[in-house]
Parts: C-alpha cells; structure tokens; sequence
C-alpha cells in the first residue's frame, strides 16, 4: 500500500502486541512496512524476539529505542525524564542504544530513532552534557553506517535546526511527527516541515489538536480529525522532494488496530 509515491508504514508499538501480533495486523491492514521497536530484542534475553522479527516478510523502515525512565504522565515528567537528558540514567540509555545500534545493523536496517530528551540552550551546562551525548550516539551509530534519528517533540522547529546545525554531524536525521508540533504546541507542522527539510528522513504519520490550556498536552486522534491537515501536510512532503516512509502511529483511543485502519485508507485515498 503506498500513498503518493511513500510507502505505508506503521509503528509497531501502537499495536500493543508481539512481533506475530504485528505481522498479523499488518497483513490484514494491507501493509508491509514497519516502524520496530526493538528494546525487546536486545542482549540474550531478546533473542527469541529478534529471530521471530528475522522470521517476518516486512520491509523495517527504521528501529526504534525508548528508555524505561520516560514518563509521559505530563509535560513537565517528559522534561525530565525523556531521552538522554537525565544524568542518573545516562549510563543505562547509553547502553541500551548501543545494543540498539547493534541489533539494527544485523537486522540490515539504516536507520534508528529515539526521542533525544529535552534540548535546553538556556542551562550552559545541561546543554553541554547534552549535546555531549548526542554526538556520542551519533558517532556509534556512524560507525556502523546507521542514521540516527531524533524525533520531533519538545522543541520549535527553529529551536531543532539550531540544534541540528551546531552538532553538524553526517549520522544524524529527523524523524518528523507532525501531532507532537501540536502536541507540545510548538508550531505549525507544515511549516516545520520546510525548516527542518535537510535532515527529515522518516515521517510518522499522527494527528492532533491542540491544547486550550498552556502548559499541558493537546490531545491525539485519529489521523484526518484534527489539526494536521493530511493533504497540506503530504503536499509539503513532496515539495521538500521526501522519499522516505510514513509511519502510522497512535498512542491514544480504544481501538488502535482500528484507528491505525483508518489512517492506512485515507492515505490511499489521498494517494489516488
């Protein structure tokens, strides 16, 4: 299933099941590419995981990494708890990225993502550490022939260029959520799109509306009913000459496989 010229993905963990579970859902929804999570693959307790994944006839876009700290509770745990930005698991998420890099290159996959954690430029010393860390990743993951990616989320799309531009590092992407723009009430994500052209190389397909109350989370729904607009946002895509995946994801509702159905057919539909 493509639409336009990008083929239809989905991020494996808004299916909340295993790798079977996935393949099956994939199957019925249309769809051979997958976004995977694989912090369940790694080290010899993730060995059984990683050969069902080898098992399966996908296309993997790109890996995924999370970090067992991260609590999404509110705006302000994910600030503190997010990606590589908390010192006292900085050894942990270090480790787990590097297994990470480790499984995604016998997977034969180019690309790995993350959430980096919060980037803040106005504490000089967080803001060394941090892009320390960043550029630490980046390297292992370079020498490996991997890209990289930091997902979009708590920043402007200024504020991630600025970031982007000063580490200036080749094994570093963009995967681009259009919701968490709205999400994190950070801007419009179609303009995003353009600031952050250069280094998007992977898109997750999620939809949102904003929060009426600063300081706390808009809300996720289903992709097409809120504030994204899909036909502007695709269109954006092809002017910045995208050539990637777009990944369906939800991380909210009752009915995930539904919704992520959904999403799948009005893509096609804008695809025609």
């Amino acid at each position: 299933m493509k639409c336009k010229n990008w083929p239809i993905g989905v991020c494996s963990w808004s299916l909340q099941t295993d790798v079977n579970g996935v393949a099956d859902a994939m199957k019925k929804i249309g769809i051979d590419h997958v976004h995977l999570g694989i912090r369940a693959a790694l080290g010899d307790e993730g060995k059984d995981v990683l050969q069902a994944i080898k098992n399966q006839n996908w296309t993997i876009s790109a890996t995924m990494i999370d970090f067992p700290q991260e609590d999404y509770t509110t705006l302000d745990t994910i600030k503190v708890t997010g990606g590589v930005g908390p010192d006292e698991y900085w050894e942990q998420s270090r480790d787990l990225f590097l297994g990470a890099v480790d499984v995604t290159v016998e997977l034969g996959i180019k690309y790995l993502s993350m959430h980096a954690g919060f980037v803040d430029e106005t504490d000089a010393a967080y803001a060394k550490n941090f892009y320390d860390r960043i550029r630490t990743l980046a390297d292992a993951a370079g020498k490996k022939d991997l890209i990289l990616l930091l997902e979009t989320g708590q920043e402007t799309a200024k504020e991630l260029r600025h970031f982007m531009e000063e580490l200036d590092h080749p094994a570093i992407g963009v995967n681009f959520d259009p919701a968490n723009m709205i999400l994190y009430d950070k801007g419009n994500p179609i303009e995003a799109v353009k600031v952050l052209a250069p280094w998007i190389k992977h898109i997750h397909i999620k939809d949102a509306t904003r929060t009426k109350q600063p300081g706390t989370w808009g809300a996720e729904v289903p992709w097409g009913d809120g504030e994204v607009q899909p036909e502007a946002f695709l269109n954006a895509l092809e002017e910045i000459g995208f050539d990637g995946t777009l990944a369906i994801e939800r991380e909210a509702g009752d009915d995930r496989f539904a919704d992520v159905m959904l999403a799948a057919e009005r893509l096609k539909t804008i695809g025609r």
